[in-house]
């Protein structure tokens, strides 16, 4: 398993070793012992699995204090360029963004941990996306900004064509008061 730093600290692009064969191929997405061994001991308590269509925009996402959530992400099949914005007070990479594709092909897996929003635009058709969650759902405590928020300017290498209604009321960055702070 090789770990990835970004230019934002904490977020990690993670490329597991993959063992193919005749038979197709194997890897080990999770193991809490490996993980916390590199540094990574958040306890995952759930997991989350979601299929789109090309175009589907999901974000950008977080749970408020106390039910802030980190997140283990990858796809299983199709491809998505996935986002984690830093809203991080106090960070000197507050309001940054790191982007990274995550496609079935190429096993990446990215961490992202808590204080960032985080979101994703699938850039195929069937295009199975899951993570792992540091912490339940919380419906009282979801919250989210706009993914075209302009103070953001996030290239999202598509024109997203599907976007909840969720996601399009999103607060705007300049109006954002974060609950996170290091």
């Amino acid at each position: 398993m090789e770990i990835i730093k970004t230019n934002i600290e904490g977020l990690l692009v993670i490329k597991p070793d993959v063992y193919f064969d005749e038979r197709g191929y194997f890897f080990e997405n999770f193991n809490e012992k490996r993980f916390n061994d590199l540094g990574i001991t958040d306890h995952f308590v759930q997991d989350n699995q979601s299929f789109s269509k090309k175009g589907v925009i999901r974000g950008l996402h977080f749970q408020c204090p106390p039910f802030a959530q980190s997140k283990l992400v990858r796809v299983i099949q199709g491809r998505v360029l996935d986002v984690a914005v830093d809203i991080r007070k106090g960070s000197s990479t507050y309001g940054q963004h790191f982007a990274v594709e995550l496609t079935g092909d190429n096993f990446l897996q990215f961490y992202i941990p808590t204080g960032f929003a985080h979101g994703f635009v699938a850039l195929e058709d069937d295009t199975i996306f899951a993570y792992k969650c540091g912490a339940f759902y919380n419906k009282a405590s979801e919250a989210s900004i706009r993914f075209n928020d302009p103070d953001l300017n996030i290239d999202w290498k598509t024109d997203p064509s599907i976007i909840s209604e969720k996601d399009l009321v999103g607060v705007s960055f300049k109006d954002f008061n974060s609950p996170f702070s290091l």
